[in-house]
C-alpha cells in the first residue's frame, strides 16, 4: 500500500517538466488533453483556413505529432456529404453576373439606338423613313424565316405534305419561295468584292423590281401593286380574244353559243355569274381550251396574269401555268376550311390580289363578297378542268371594281 502511493505521488510529481527516473518510464510523457470531436452526424465546424495546417500541442513532449487534416467528405446523418467549399467566392453564381451584364449592354444599346433614330428624325426625315423602313423589313424578315424554319420541322416530324397544311402556313410558304425567287438576282449581284455600293444604288433606284415586300414603305406599297396589276391587265383583252378565237372551233353548238355570249357579255363590261362559268366547264377539260391544248398566246397571256415569266419554251410555261393554278386550288380548299370570317383584312385583300383582282382600293367587305363567289367556283372544279380557273381569274374581275361603282 505504502509502495502504490509512493508510486502515484511520484507519478504525479513527474506531471511537470522535470526528470524523470528513466527514459522507459509509464508515466514520463506529460498527459495531453483530448482534442474535442464533432459528434457524429453533424459537420464539422471547423475554420477551413487551418484545414491542414499543424496545430501546436497543449503541452510540452518530445516527439508531438500532427493532427490528422479532416477529412474533404464529412459523414451526415443521410449519408456522404457535399464536399467542403475551399474558398466562399465559389458560393456566387458566375451565370446570374453574365446575365446582368448583358442586360446592362442591350438596355445600353437601346438607348443609344433610340437617340440616334430620334436625330435622323429630326435632321434627316426622308433619309428616316428609308432608315426605318429598313431595320423593320429586317425585323420582319427574321421572323419569317424563324416561322419558316418552324413550319418545315413541323411538317418532317409529322411527315405532313403542303396539302395538308392550315391555309396560313400554306400561303406563307408560298410568299417565302416567291421572295426567295425575286431576291436571288440581287445576291448574285453583291458576291463580288466592293459591290454592296453598287447593290444600295440599285436598291434605292429600283426597289419595286429588286426589293421584296418587306423593304416597302406603306406608300411603296400600294404604289407599286396598282403597278403590277396595270401590267398584267393589259394581257386581260388578249385572254379574252383568245376565248372567243377557241370557241370558234368548238363542236359542241350549244356550249359554243354559251361561251361565246359569256366572252360578249365580258367584253361589253359586265361580270358574269359563277353559274354560267361552272356551265361550260366541260369545254375546258379537253381540246382547244385544256391547258395542254391551248394557244402558246392564250398561254403567255394567262401566265403575265400570274405574274410568270414569258420568255421560256412552250412546255415550260404550260408546266408552270398548270403548277400555280393547282397551288391556288389548294389554297383554295384550305381557306374554305379556315373560313373567309378568320381572315384579317390584310389577308382578304392578298389573297383577292393573288387571284387577278386589284384589291388596293376595295374595303373589306367588298374583298369577301368577290371571294365567296370565286371559293363557289373554284372549290367544284377537277384538277383536269384548271384551265377554266386560270381564265376566271380574268373574267371575274376584269369588270368586277367598275360594276360595283
Amino acid at each position: 500500500m505504502a509502495l502504490s502511493m509512493a508510486g502515484c505521488r511520484g507519478g504525479l510529481w513527474r506531471l511537470g517538466s522535470g526528470p524523470g527516473p528513466g527514459p522507459g518510464a509509464g508515466l514520463s510523457r506529460p498527459l495531453r488533453l483530448p482534442e474535442p470531436r464533432p459528434a457524429r452526424g453533424a459537420l464539422s465546424t471547423a475554420c477551413p483556413q487551418h484545414w491542414g495546417s499543424p496545430q501546436p500541442p497543449l503541452g510540452p513532449g518530445p516527439d508531438p505529432q500532427p493532427p490528422i487534416a479532416p477529412p474533404l467528405y464529412e459523414i451526415t446523418g443521410v449519408g456522404v456529404g457535399l464536399p467542403r467549399c475551399r474558398s466562399p467566392l465559389c458560393c456566387l453564381s458566375t451565370k446570374a453576373g453574365s446575365r446582368s451584364v448583358l442586360a446592362a449592354l442591350v438596355s445600353k444599346a437601346k438607348r443609344i439606338n433610340g437617340r440616334y433614330e430620334r436625330f435622323l428624325e429630326r435632321t434627316f426625315p426622308r433619309f428616316y423613313v428609308l432608315y426605318a423602313t429598313f431595320t423593320k423589313g429586317i425585323q420582319a424578315l427574321f421572323l419569317e424565316v424563324k416561322e419558316i424554319r418552324k413550319i418545315k420541322s413541323n411538317m418532317s416530324r409529322q411527315r405532313l405534305s403542303v396539302q395538308q397544311l392550315p391555309y396560313r402556313e400554306m400561303e406563307r410558304l408560298r410568299q417565302f419561295r416567291r421572295d426567295v425567287i425575286k431576291a436571288i438576282p440581287i445576291g448574285v449581284i453583291a458576291i463580288p468584292p466592293f459591290a454592296n455600293f453598287l447593290v444600295i444604288v440599285l436598291m434605292y433606284f429600283f426597289p419595286r423590281q429588286l426589293l421584296i415586300r418587306y423593304f416597302w414603305t406603306p406608300n411603296q406599297q400600294v404604289e407599286f401593286l396598282d403597278a403590277y396589276d396595270a401590267i398584267r391587265r393589259d394581257s386581260y383583252p388578249d385572254v379574252v380574244k383568245s376565248l372567243v378565237l377557241a370557241a370558234r372551233s368548238l363542236p359542241e353548238p350549244q356550249l359554243q353559243k354559251r361561251l361565246q355570249e359569256l366572252c360578249t357579255e365580258v367584253q361589253r363590261g359586265s361580270q358574269p355569274r359563277v353559274a354560267e362559268l361552272y356551265a361550260v366547264r366541260s369545254l375546258f377539260s379537253g381540246s382547244p381550251l385544256g391547258l395542254n391544248k391551248l394557244q402558246v398566246s392564250h398561254v403567255k397571256a394567262l401566265s403575265q396574269v400570274l405574274f410568270l415569266t414569258t420568255h421560256l419554251p412552250a412546255f415550260f410555261l404550260r408546266y408552270r401555268l398548270r403548277s400555280h393554278v393547282l397551288e391556288i386550288r389548294q389554297l383554295d380548299r384550305a381557306m374554305l376550311r379556315l373560313g373567309l370570317g378568320q381572315l384579317s383584312e390584310e389577308e382578304l385583300k392578298a389573297a383577292c390580289y393573288l387571284r387577278g383582282l386589284n384589291s388596293t382600293h376595295l374595303g373589306m367587305s367588298e374583298c369577301r363578297a368577290w371571294l365567296e363567289q370565286w371559293l363557289g367556283l373554284s372549290c367544284k372544279l377537277q384538277a383536269s378542268e384548271a384551265s377554266l380557273l386560270a381564265n376566271s381569274m380574268v373574267l371575274l374581275s376584269l369588270n368586277y371594281a367598275r360594276v360595283k361603282e
